[in-house]
């Protein structure tokens, strides 16, 4: 089968279910977009790696990145390669100077390792039928991600930030370093960069 490259083009808080958010894949070179629905703590171990932030403990994808590059094992490339009742499945394709090996994996998972290693996603043409979007030529595309508070029942918008001080600002940032919120403190980080 051919493999299709996608490309992580958006992370969002997932329209359809609370708590959660939907990382965007984009196919690159072309307008088909694929949504999976993944949970906030994957959420955030994407953002922090796409963001190019430094956690002050490595997170656990961090940690096994540097595991896979104690041991000299490379990961090549991620394919989702299987769709089956709304659940993504996909495998992470590793390979060392003797052996190459694919390893199955949850989805996010394995696109949070991706981003880690710099490696290409794939998937196949049946899964873009069968779950993907059409973009419109002219769409543009959602690069925001919305964020969430410490709290799980706190929502800050970015219309909240907004309205918010800049001393403010730097306060509420620190605070959701301090909670390890990093999708939080990209939103936050975005809105005083705006000011300056």
């Amino acid at each position: 089968m051919k493999k299709i490259e996608l490309e992580i083009v958006a992370l969002s808080h997932s329209i359809t279910q609370t708590h959660s958010y939907a990382v965007v894949l984009g196919e690159v070179n072309g307008l088909r977009r694929l949504p999976i629905v993944i949970g906030g703590f994957e959420a955030q171990a994407i953002a922090v790696a796409l963001e190019h932030m430094k956690p002050s403990r490595p997170l656990t994808h961090d940690l096994m990145k540097n595991f896979m590059n104690a041991f000299n094992i490379e990961l090549q490339e991620v394919i989702i390669n299987d769709l089956q009742e709304g659940i993504f499945y996909s495998n992470l394709v590793c390979f060392t100077e003797h052996d190459t090996v694919e390893i199955d994996s949850r989805t996010s998972d394995a696109l949070a390792l991706a981003v880690r290693f710099g490696c290409p996603i794939y998937t196949y043409e049946h899964i873009l039928q069968n779950a993907g979007i059409l973009m419109d030529e002219t769409a543009s595309e959602p690069k925001k991600m919305e964020a969430v508070g410490v709290e799980d029942h706190m929502v800050v918008t970015d219309s909240d930030l907004a309205k918010m001080g800049l001393e403010e600002l730097h306060r509420l940032l620190q605070e959701v370093l301090d909670h390890e919120d990093y999708i939080r403190a990209i939103a936050i980080r975005d809105e005083i960069n705006k000011r300056k």
